[in-house]
């Protein structure tokens, strides 16, 4: 059933979802503590930088810096490295692959933490020093160097690692499921025959973390599309997936998946799905005059609330065309750098990373709140372009996600210059976490790789995230507690 613009704009009057479209990106305060939940062309002149103030108590307080050279953490704080790329070996000897990404945790047997690692490697294996090991029964395409592994970790600090697929391409994000496996996405449309591929890419894979052999011969879930996959989550109730497309020229679209009459989820179901199962489709959203809104960066106000429609995509599989190109401007909503996706409170939150001239407005990072229930899509956290990326304070370019066990977000960082861990209250004030301190440039040039992967132990005390480049797995604790919402 569509959700007309008319519903939508009786519904926005009665809840007073207002929107607003006016105005340019700005100095929106983007430093620790700021305010980052006001219109961008205010909050800049409003909240300042928010240096040296106390603002409700919000955070952890400053970052110390790491003697070691790797994470500054807030005082009270520590961590353990538990797989780092080139050092640490995976169970058959190799050495863990590069790249870290995209990760979920999972309960394991007799108190064990299971971790699913994305290893966003593209293009042919001999590109990489440290590619996923083509391990027997577990290969896509033994030409892609990318892939997942798995890592187990122990009381007592033990830590296995091994291989859940391999041979798959650009492993960026993913999503975990509810039946509790890991949804590996492609980041890529290269097709057989293209970059040293023998197989078309840009699918998703199911990797079963508990059950090894459920992830013998991969096979794609082509039903969800073949495109430049960031991340997924499924709706526990509805069924539904809704997967975020990282690409530009046209910027990316947000889908949703439906499935088809009788299907129900569960371990390895994805994988017994025919191709062209259930329903695709891209997003388009109006606000609540009923104007058709062409792209997300026309948001410059949190608190914006758009209406979603949902429009069927011709052809999945991308035969000839690629997916988000077969949609005239009209048909459908775009967003540059539609990034990680964590579903909580009844809906998904959804990251589009940063906005520049390919957009019609500048921004350094939304995150959206998608309401499956009420059909509409909140302005949750919007963050202004940072002026100076090389000086420690602002934030910018959210990627990964997660919702914290203790109230907010906690967001991983892919921005120029600095590269943070950072935590956003319910209000969307923002606070440090932790900062990467390994430079992997020059001391004339320094250079900091992304963070990716953040998300929390099943127990929620510790929290996990990846240092891109090289490869670096982390497991934070210290005196979590629950944060206020800020004023």
């Amino acid at each position: 059933m569509s959700l007309t613009r008319r519903d939508f704009a009786s519904r926005s009057a009665l809840t007073g979802a207002g929107v607003v479209l006016a105005g340019s990106v700005g100095a929106l305060a983007t430093a620790p503590q700021a305010l980052a939940s006001t219109d961008t062309e205010s909050a800049g002149h409003e909240h300042g930088h928010g240096h040296g103030h106390d603002h409700g108590g919000v955070g952890y307080g400053p970052l110390v810096p790491d003697l070691d050279g790797i994470l500054a953490l807030p005082a009270g704080f520590r961590y353990e490295i538990v797989t780092y790329s080139g050092r640490t070996k995976l169970e058959t000897g190799e050495y863990t692959p590069s790249n870290h990404d995209g990760t979920a945790t999972f309960e394991g047997p007799r108190g064990t933490t299971l971790l699913v690692n994305n290893h966003e490697l593209a293009g042919p294996r001999a590109n990489w020093p440290h590619p996923v090991p083509l391990t027997e029964g577990l290969v896509y395409d033994p030409a892609a160097a990318g892939g997942c592994t798995v890592v187990e970790v122990r009381r007592g600090g033990h830590v296995a690692e091994w291989v859940g697929i391999a041979g798959t391409a650009t492993n960026c994000a993913g999503g975990s499921t509810p039946w509790g496996t890991w949804l590996t996405c492609e980041e890529t449309e290269d097709k057989a025959g293209r970059n040293g591929m023998t197989k078309d890419h840009g699918y998703v894979f199911e990797v079963d973390p508990e059950d090894r052999r459920a992830n013998r011969n991969p096979k794609p879930i082509k039903a969800l599309g073949r495109y430049a996959h960031e991340a997924v989550v499924i709706d526990p109730k509805r069924g539904h997936a809704y997967l975020t497309e990282d690409a530009s020229g046209p910027n990316g679209l947000f889908y949703r998946w439906t499935p088809p009459e009788g299907f129900r989820h569960g371990r390895g179901r994805l994988r017994t799905l025919a191709d062209d199962a259930g329903v695709l489709e891209a997003f388009k959203c109006f606000d609540s005059g009923g104007t058709f809104v062409d792209d997300l960066s026309r948001a410059t106000r949190t608190g914006t609330v758009y209406g979603v429609d949902w429009v069927e995509v011709p052809d999945r599989d991308a035969k000839t065309t690629s997916v988000r190109k077969q949609f005239t401007d009209g048909q459908v909503t775009r967003a540059r750098k539609l990034e990680g996706m964590w579903w909580a409170d009844g809906g998904a939150y959804v990251v589009s990373s940063f906005a520049r001239d390919e957009s019609p407005r500048q921004h350094d990072g939304q995150v959206w709140f998608y309401d499956p229930k009420r059909r509409t899509l909140t302005l949750k956290v919007l963050l202004g372009v940072n002026p100076d990326p090389s000086a420690d304070g602002a934030f910018d370019g959210p990627d990964n996600i997660t919702v914290s066990p203790y109230g907010g977000l906690v967001i991983a960082e892919d921005g120029e210059g600095v590269q943070h861990l950072f935590g956003a209250t319910d209000s969307g004030r923002t606070y440090p976490i932790a900062r990467n301190e390994l430079n992997i440039g020059t001391e004339e040039e320094p250079e900091y790789s992304e963070f990716t992967g953040v998300t929390f132990s099943p127990d929620g005390r510790t929290l996990y995230a990846n240092i891109q480049t090289p490869g670096i797995m982390l497991a934070i604790t210290g005196p979590w507690k629950r944060q206020k919402r800020g004023h």
